[in-house]
């Protein structure tokens, strides 16, 4: 596999992770067992690249489930007109 296709697959597994926090409900470990098949791919195809992986992926997954994860998501619908359902 060329390193332009393994480029290309990690983004699109990446964007596929970033819509699941962003517009589904799931649970955490949906979002680790997504992440572990990205670092099962990288390990495959670009070992070499294992290290930098590990420095980019996993805290920008965290970083969005911490601010647009189902936990906050409520809140984010109603922040705008300062009400709460009931």
């Amino acid at each position: 596999m060329r390193s332009d296709d393994v480029a290309e697959t990690l983004a699109r597994m990446s964007d596929r992770i970033a819509n699941m926090i962003f517009h589904e409900d799931v649970e955490w470990i949906d979002v680790v067992i997504q992440l572990e098949h990205m670092r099962d791919f990288c390990r495959q195809h670009a070992p070499e690249h294992l290290e930098l992986f590990e420095m980019i992926y996993p805290p920008r997954f965290e970083r969005l489930w911490n601010d647009f994860g189902p936990p906050t998501r409520e809140q984010h619908l109603y922040d705008d007109d300062n009400s709460r359902p009931f």
